[in-house]
């Protein structure tokens, strides 16, 4: 069935409630922070898989060159009020030893299973990663290493951290770890904004933090923030991206704010903030971060021309080959999709934590998606033109065996309404969006799904 064959609706909208009625990519537009995907197909089309897959069998498939090795630490020290993350709020040093005693418990597992091919990125995220203490922290590097057999010398490797939990001791392990790219969420230099979101951030210790990572020179800082916050303006925004920008990151995120119903700010709370100014917000931090000589990649991404010491393996952008250990952690191959059950109340995060550090074999993959034919190339097509690079059409015939052009020719809508190009680059032909289409990418994103995902998705309780 194609996406566009019907009218289609979703219940994860973020402000114009669940009746909205998508025909075409016009009407989409009209919307353009109706909802998002960060991944596709999102968890919320995740199921019961029956019978469980094996893992053996379904890695001896894969045929990527590289894997990506991923970390999940599920825990924070307090759950912000957009957050809909697989993360529970827990300080507590006992309940993280027996989670990273579980993920070693796990990666002996999968080492055999995944070891076919060597990593060429290893992130850790959450949650807060940083959260756990210094013993803790090392130890993950170390199943990274000696369990999983990754090489840092040939790896990108990446850790997020937050304000409060940035420590000379944790820094100092991060660096002599080669880590290459720390990520900082700050979201707000202004209080009152932060205080909106239920973050307990003084901007004071945004600033203590950031000083004590630029002192440690990592090779690549990366600093998030989130536009359309209760009460921020234009000069608000600004004011915080010119603070990002004196310390002068390699890499800006900048994320819309999404609020669904189970998160703790509601979508009725910004609707009675007034006029939604989200595009306004995008359009003046990008001319300032083009300005300052960072390019833009996605939607969300700006960066500076990065060089590393170390020579990388290469990796594709599709996210094949991904390696997720940890609760709340996903996995990908190119025919299966797999985690942990997903929740994001507190106590359905707490009980399918609980059962994950209470598991003794994870050889099988009992919960996900099998990725049909259809939804295989829908995700090519996603990963690809949602960033910079584009998606390069032979690339596409020499996957899937069929023109892209041919298989959808309703992507001809992106030239009709100036959000996208066919391109000639090195005598490839390459489909990208435009500049403007680039802003709008969460919506054409929302256009690409396909009807039997939305299906699912909508079918999703959130507990």
């Amino acid at each position: 069935m194609d996406n566009h064959s019907q009218p289609m609706t979703t219940g994860d909208s973020d402000q114009f409630g669940s009746n909205t009625t998508i025909t075409g990519l016009r009407e989409v537009l009209a919307f353009p922070y109706r909802s998002y995907l960060y991944s596709y197909p999102h968890k919320t089309a995740y199921r019961e898989l029956d019978p469980p897959l094996p893992l053996g069998p379904m890695w001896e498939r894969e045929n990527t060159d590289t894997y990506f090795l991923y970390m999940h630490i599920p825990f924070c020290a307090a759950r912000c009020g957009f957050c809909n993350l697989f993360t529970l709020p827990d300080r507590r040093n006992d309940t993280h030893e027996r989670y990273v005693d579980a993920l070693e418990r796990q990666a002996k597992q999968w080492a055999p299973i995944t070891s076919r091919r060597p990593y060429s990125r290893f992130a850790i995220g959450g949650g807060t990663p940083t959260l756990l203490n210094e013993v803790q922290l090392n130890r993950l590097f170390d199943i990274a290493e000696h369990v999983m057999g990754l090489d840092p010398a040939q790896a990108s490797i990446s850790v997020e951290t937050s304000p409060d939990t940035v420590t000379e001791a944790k820094l100092a392990i991060m660096k002599e770890r080669s880590v290459d790219r720390i990520s900082m969420g700050i979201q707000s230099f202004i209080e009152a904004e932060a205080s909106a979101i239920y973050r307990p951030q003084k901007p004071q210790e945004v600033e203590e933090a950031l000083e004590k990572l630029t002192r440690y020179d990592f090779p690549l800082l990366n600093l998030d923030l989130i536009y359309g916050l209760p009460g921020q303006t234009v000069e608000s925004w600004i004011y915080s991206l010119e603070r990002v920008l004196a310390y002068e990151p390699g890499e800006v995120f900048i994320y819309p704010l999404y609020t669904r119903e189970n998160t703790i700010v509601k979508p009725d709370d910004i609707r009675r903030q007034g006029p939604d100014i989200r595009m306004e917000l995008y359009i003046a931090a990008r001319e300032t971060l083009k300005s300052k000589g960072y390019v833009q990649y996605s939607m969300r991404r700006f960066a500076k021309e990065q060089s590393s010491s170390k020579v990388l393996l290469p990796y594709s952008c599709q996210e094949e080959g991904m390696v997720g250990l940890g609760c709340g952690a996903r996995s990908y191959t190119s025919e299966v999709h797999y985690a942990s059950k997903y929740g994001v109340s507190y106590k359905a995060t707490q009980s399918i934590i609980a059962d994950y550090v209470a598991t003794e074999r994870y050889d099988v993959a009992d919960y996900g998606i099998v990725l049909s034919r259809e939804e295989q190339r829908r995700r090519f097509i996603l990963k690809a033109l949602l960033h910079r690079e584009g998606l390069t059409l032979s690339d596409y015939q020499q996957r899937f065996g069929t023109d892209v052009m041919a298989d959808y020719p309703w992507l001809s809508e992106l030239f009709t309404e100036d959000m996208g190009r066919v391109e000639l680059e090195e005598g490839e032909r390459v489909l990208r969006l435009t500049e403007e289409g680039l802003g709008y990418s969460d919506a054409i994103g929302d256009w690409l799904i396909s009807a039997e995902i939305r299906e699912q998705m909508e079918g999703f309780v959130f507990s």
